[in-house]
């Protein structure tokens, strides 16, 4: 099988249906590694043709706090008080710099989530 560059869409959707016949494929085979080449040439195309924005921040924090089964209130020593938090996740204060760092710090939320 001959190997290139994914450029089209053509290419693209070409790749996704080898891909496809070959998902079952042994890994260190012929055809484990055609796999492997090729979902990658795949996410590299997706990559620059179907980018993935960061979420909003304040979906960001929502999902985390839910992750840690936490509740908003335990972000308040974070942002500066349950009247911040409140005003913040219902949009109407921004985050601060201080913050994105202690959320960031704190809960371990991504620093691109909190800055988009």
């Amino acid at each position: 099988m001959n190997i290139k560059p994914i450029k089209t869409k053509k290419d693209y959707y070409a790749a996704l249906k080898i891909i496809d016949e070959l998902w079952e494929a042994k890994p260190n085979t012929p055809n484990g590694d055609m796999l492997d080449i090729l979902t990658t040439l795949v996410e590299v195309y997706e990559q620059k043709h179907y980018p993935v924005p960061p979420p909003d921040p304040i979906e960001a924090i929502k999902f985390r706090i839910e992750q840690l089964g936490l509740k908003q209130s335990d972000l308040a020593e974070a942002m500066g008080g349950k009247n911040r938090v409140s005003e913040v996740l219902s949009g109407k204060r921004n985050l601060t710099a201080t913050m994105m760092r202690e959320l960031h710090k704190r809960f371990n939320i991504p620093a691109e989530s909190l800055l988009a």
